[in-house]
């Protein structure tokens, strides 16, 4: 494996494969970029089936990151780690001080949090070894803690965005279909039953799905058929390259903005929604409540208000994507990168 040329490889700073055989650590950490800041960004841990797929998920990731950290202007890089098991079996205190470890051996060039299949528990057992993680408990009042919460409220504000711009009007009385009710689909689906939505559900995990039909009475349909229901909304709050050639033709929805990352299979894929009058908001412009949270709650001194400042901006962000989009006949996604690439691009002459 030639990692230099592998089509996801953008010129990454680093990349640190980690092995701990006592506690059968297998992680991936990528920095993409320290141009803005330390590279800060989440650690996933899934049951990935071949190491390939594990760097090639830490190398999009950690993109994402520099891109969604520029973007929302925060003075920090991009980096991921993914730590190859299955979290529901495979964790163990001992494991994630080893992942702790790792990241201490960095020096600081990247900070990590939780993300996918790890929690503030897990984090907790970094933080024991490393000062150089964030997203950890926190006392009641405190910046910080769980960053799903944080996510949610800004794809929330970013669906009510999209919707101005796509359909000119309020949330009331739409159909939004949410792909995943973990620790951010579960708290969105919360935001939006406020505002009058008719909720369409779909997780893998049956008992999600049920919790969130008791509570906000949302309908429950096939993981399988989520994309293509009929929907004003689609929320992808699950993994990744979701949207693709095969899928983008069945889809009925006439936005696309979740928190999942990497929800274009390939860069293409954009074009292909742009082409179907879909209007699709950038998964590292929208889903950045979380990064911002976790970015506070590192550099200290801050407060709840003014997290909630910054996430309030995504909208805006968000508006000045899709006008641009339009005015320049682009997708989306083709300007959010633009975008992302300009602001690393000043900093690097700077």
């Amino acid at each position: 494996m030639d990692l230099f040329s592998l089509p996801d490889f953008d010129g990454h700073e680093q990349v640190v494969f980690g092995h701990d055989r006592a506690t059968g650590l297998r992680a991936i950490i990528a920095i993409h970029s320290t141009a803005l800041g330390p590279a800060a960004g989440g650690c996933r841990m899934w049951a990935y089936p071949s190491s390939d797929e594990a760097l090639t998920d830490a190398l999009r990731l950690s993109r994402g990151m520099s891109y969604k950290n520029a973007m929302a202007e925060l003075d920090f890089g991009g980096g991921k780690a993914v730590i190859i098991g299955d979290a529901r079996a495979h964790k163990t205190q001992a494991l994630f001080q080893a992942f702790g470890r790792l990241v201490d051996a960095l020096g600081g060039r990247y900070i990590t949090a939780e993300d996918v299949g790890t929690s503030t528990a897990d984090m907790e057992q970094v933080a024991s070894v490393t000062r150089f993680v964030s997203g950890l408990k926190r006392a009641s009042g405190e910046v910080g803690g769980d960053p799903g919460p944080k996510t949610a409220l800004g794809v929330f504000l970013g669906i009510q965005a999209a919707v101005r711009f796509q359909l000119g009007r309020g949330l009331e009385g739409l159909t939004v279909a949410v792909q995943g009710l973990g620790g951010v689909g579960h708290p969105l689906c919360r935001l939006l039953a406020a505002e009058g939505v008719r909720l369409k559900v779909a997780d893998a995990r049956a008992e999600l799905a049920e919790r969130v039909r008791e509570e906000l009475g949302a309908a429950i349909v096939p993981v399988d058929t989520l994309l293509e229901q009929d929907a004003d909304v689609i929320a992808p709050c699950a993994l990744g390259a979701v949207l693709s050639a095969q899928s983008i033709p069945r889809l009925r929805a006439r936005i696309i903005a979740g928190a999942a990352n990497n929800q274009l299979a390939r860069e293409s894929d954009g074009e292909r929604l742009m082409k179907a009058g879909i209007l699709y908001a950038p998964d590292y412009v929208i889903n950045a409540g979380g990064i911002i949270n976790v970015a506070h709650e590192y550099r200290g001194g801050s407060t709840e208000a003014a997290v909630h400042a910054a996430i309030k901006k995504i909208p805006e962000r968000l508006t000045a994507i899709f006008e641009r989009a339009r005015h320049e006949s682009l997708p989306t996604s083709t300007v959010a990168d633009q975008m992302a690439r300009e602001r690393l691009q000043a900093h690097r002459r700077a």
